[in-house]
């Protein structure tokens, strides 16, 4: 869809919203050269109104947020940017210009395993250097398959002592490459619960 960059004077308000968490972070506008700055480098550039200047977010903080995917409403003039933040997004130093907290050790359980399987297509789609998560899916199905062997094979002899923190540890392990052989796979964590359901009733 085309923007329409004239309706608000050459701007559009430009909602920011973490990629993995989908916890809105922030709102700036955007100009059609801050658009297309934010389309070439991948970072998510903006039209300050009070300095009147293209500025990228994160150019004297440090704290960038990297574009995922950016969304047109449906009359044109606001765009929705899917971002990975590198760090603190307001200007206070707090998580979102809202106050909210964006930290994944804040969440639910279950939430947190969605949000970890979100991670983990993010790392698939989005290759990261020396991210241990690219390492694996470089390395191909047969050795993520081999490696959630392995970590079953650990959980099961570390179930036969009575080391609670070492078999939680090995849970973890094993659960955290169960989903990455879920992502070679192109199978979510949604399909597996759906089956479960499935086979559950009272």
């Amino acid at each position: 869809m085309v923007i329409d960059f004239e309706k608000g004077d050459g701007l559009v308000p430009a909602i920011v919203q973490d990629a993995v968490t989908h916890r809105v972070l922030m709102l700036g506008y955007m100009n059609a050269e801050a658009y297309q700055l934010t389309l070439d480098r991948g970072l998510v550039t903006f039209w300050s109104r009070s300095r009147k200047r293209i500025w990228t977010k994160g150019e004297t903080s440090g704290n960038f947020l990297q574009v995922r995917e950016i969304l047109v409403d449906c009359d044109g003039d606001t765009l929705l940017v899917k971002a990975i933040p590198t760090g603190p997004v307001c200007h206070t130093g707090a998580d979102t210009c809202f106050n909210e907290e964006n930290e994944p050790s804040e969440m639910t359980s279950s939430e947190f395993l969605y949000y970890l399987e979100d991670v983990i297509n993010d790392r698939r789609n989005n290759p990261q250097e020396g991210s241990y998560t690219n390492h694996l899916f470089s390395r191909g199905l047969n050795k993520i398959a081999q490696k959630v062997g392995e970590e079953a094979v650990e959980l099961i002899i570390e179930s036969k002592d009575n080391n609670k923190e070492l078999f939680l540890g090995e849970a973890a392990d094993l659960m955290y490459h169960f989903l990455v052989l879920l992502a070679q796979k192109d199978t979510s964590l949604s399909e597996v619960v759906e089956v479960l359901k499935g086979r559950h009733c009272r």
